[in-house]
């Protein structure tokens, strides 16, 4: 199972840096997402994959190796929500960038440049 979720992590990444290579904002802005959710799930494996226990439920384990690691999953939650805010935000900004603008294109903005 583990090596069906790395490879899926690796078929985020390179998803998510074609996205970023691409010349519309939208693209990039979805090429944003696939590497945040990558990443979570890169550090989300990274403690292992263990068909544990919760570790705060009560009752006195003697194998703490049966318990599920809350460290990782506590970190993925917070990178979940501040990759959602980052997306709102750049979402935000690529509406006004759009309204300013006119274009959606990053090689058309060359010539929005000199037009001072």
């Amino acid at each position: 199972m583990e090596v069906v979720l790395a490879i899926l992590v690796g078929v985020l990444y390179t998803a998510g840096v074609y996205m970023l290579l691409r010349r519309s904002i939208l693209k990039f802005i979805i090429g944003i997402i696939f590497m945040s959710n990558a990443t979570n799930l890169l550090v989300f494996l990274s403690a292992g994959i263990v068909p544990g226990n919760p570790s705060f439920v009560g009752g006195k384990a003697t194998d703490y190796s049966q318990l599920a690691d809350p460290l990782p999953q506590a970190l993925v939650l917070t990178a979940i929500v501040i990759g959602l805010g980052m997306v709102v935000f750049i979402l935000a900004l690529k509406y006004k960038f759009f309204e300013v603008t006119g274009t959606d294109d990053l090689d058309q903005l060359k010539q929005t440049d000199s037009q001072k």
